[in-house]
């Protein structure tokens, strides 16, 4: 167990940090002014860090009085953190290096076969990723991966994720790792979605906050009091399972939930077959509704009135300042307008509903934001406090560069 002379050290190690990361380049004198530690403390500290790479100087401060004092910056390039979305669709993976920048991206429909397919084919996209931008796979530090479901840390697996064969029944973390070569986190794909959006997107400056995906399925994220929600079993946020749409005691709606069988992909798919005798994908749905075809403009109706439901339970159970809504279905602005008009007719209070402003990107931030926090963790030995994610403020970032 470390001594409390050694976890005062890592915690100032760890303000050093975090002040160079979000302010820098900075001056000791600025580092010691910001942090509170004495200019003694942060000497040595920063002098560390050099020597361990993490940290360089570049230039010194102009503008004022005496003598000019080394700034210091982050060395992007000490570490890089591979994110990932993990879709029923799609899989996508980019890398981030210490400075939020985002390097390369690659997509590819997700493996059907599911379970070690699938972690194999994360593995390749992050090497490729590596490989297309010139960063050496030592560099690689860690892998983060947003997947629709439930992460279980016991087993590695991802449970509650039906439109992903194969991931519930294996160590799914340990399978990527073994490929990959590095640490994995596992999270779920809409907890990315909602720290990505407060920290880059609509959301940001809200200690309370909403994130709904709808999509292939539909999830939510909650920040509460600027804590991510995720419950006791990690499990916080799964609307689908909301007990209205369909039967929610008929045995289909415990695997896929009840909500979800009627607002997401095959719900959709199937309520326009249902009127209209056409098996057509969402996509032509939506472009069906612009043409003025009365079919699709009832599925678009129906889906927003279910989509309104679930915004209004968000709501009554967690008071968030904000909803933003995403995924491929719930952020189209067809589907926005609608909600929008039913909330008042639904809920006693205002409520701010916005559409996503980072799009697919926002679960590959979040993901981003989760491992600069482990990586900080794992390098200094001291978790943020009451388990915050500390991340440079937006005014750092490239946000044009991150949501492309």
């Amino acid at each position: 167990m470390p001594s409390a002379s050694q976890i005062s050290r890592q915690f100032s190690q760890r303000a050093v940090m975090e002040a160079i990361m979000n302010d820098g380049p900075i001056s000791r004198a600025a580092i010691a002014k910001s942090t509170g530690l004495s200019k003694q403390t942060v000497s040595e500290i920063v002098g560390g860090l050099e020597d361990a790479g993490w940290v360089r100087e570049t230039g010194r401060t102009s503008g004022h009085v005496g003598r000019s004092a080394v700034n210091y910056e982050i060395v992007p390039e000490a570490a890089y953190i591979a994110a990932v979305d993990l879709g029923g669709t799609k899989v996508r993976a980019v890398i981030a290096d210490l400075a939020c920048s985002i390097h390369g991206e690659r997509v590819e429909p997700t493996d059907p076969k599911g379970g070690v397919a699938v972690a194999e084919q994360i593995a390749r996209l992050c090497r490729q990723v590596a490989e297309d931008e010139s960063i050496p796979l030592d560099k690689l530090a860690l892998a983060v991966v947003g997947a629709p479901g439930v992460p279980e840390t016991e087993t590695g697996s991802i449970q509650m994720s039906p439109n992903i064969g194969g991931i519930d029944t294996i160590d799914f973390a340990g399978a990527i790792r073994t490929s990959l070569g590095v640490d994995v986190v596992l999270e779920n794909d809409v907890n990315l979605a909602v720290l990505g959006e407060n920290w880059l997107g609509l959301g940001q400056g809200a200690s309370n906050l909403a994130f709904i995906a709808l999509g292939t399925g539909i999830g939510g994220g909650l920040i509460l009091n600027g804590e991510l929600i995720r419950g006791a079993a990690n499990s916080a946020g799964e609307l689908g399972f909301l007990p209205f749409g369909a039967d929610p005691f008929e045995a289909e709606s415990k695997k896929a939930g009840a909500l979800e069988r009627v607002v997401a992909t095959v719900g959709m798919k199937n309520r326009y077959r249902e009127l209209s005798g056409d098996a057509v994908e969402v996509p032509e749905i939506f472009d069906r509704a612009e043409q003025g075809d009365q079919n699709a403009l009832t599925v678009l109706d129906e889906t927003a009135k279910y989509l309104a439901r679930a915004v209004c339970a968000v709501c009554a159970v967690a008071n968030p300042e904000k909803v933003i809504l995403g995924g491929s279905i719930g952020e189209r602005s067809e589907l926005v307008e609608r909600v929008r008009a039913l909330l008042p007719a639904g809920f006693s209070r205002p409520i701010t509903v916005e559409r996503s402003a980072l799009g697919h990107s926002a679960s590959l931030i979040g993901a981003a934001a989760i491992g600069l926090t482990q990586l900080r963790n794992a390098l200094f030995g001291a978790e943020a406090p009451a388990g915050t994610i500390a991340l440079p403020s937006g005014r750092t970032v490239n946000l044009s560069e991150a949501a492309q």
